[in-house]
């Protein structure tokens, strides 16, 4: 049942972010997909099966965990007055995965995981 929850909650999100795309009001869709609908996800299940200390170092991964957003933003937005749009996502894509891939090794390193 926890399952169909997050799935139906991961749904809205993309019918309002497709909403809100063909709207007046389009460039509210990239303030849609940042909503903490999977961080709430994330945070309740570490919180309801670990200890607090667990969660609070989950929650402030999740704070570091928003400068692989940033590269992908600094990286689309620079790539899209260059390329076409596919290609320019899919390279932003591979920017976030470079950042998301140090950002887990320096935190791996820093707390010994």
């Amino acid at each position: 049942m926890a399952l169909l929850l997050k799935s139906l909650i991961g749904a809205a999100v993309v019918i309002l972010i497709s909403l809100l795309s063909k709207s007046k009001y389009y460039y509210i869709a990239g303030l849609a997909p940042l909503f903490p609908t999977f961080a709430l996800i994330a945070h309740y299940s570490v919180g309801s099966t670990r200890s607090t200390a667990d969660l609070r170092e989950t929650i402030l991964f999740s704070g570091f965990a928003t400068l692989p957003m940033i590269s992908y933003l600094v990286a689309l937005y620079c790539l899209v007055g260059y390329f076409r749009l596919v290609p320019s996502l899919l390279m932003a894509c591979v920017a976030w995965g470079i950042a998301a891939w140090i950002l887990v090794t320096l935190w791996g390193y820093a707390h010994g995981h």
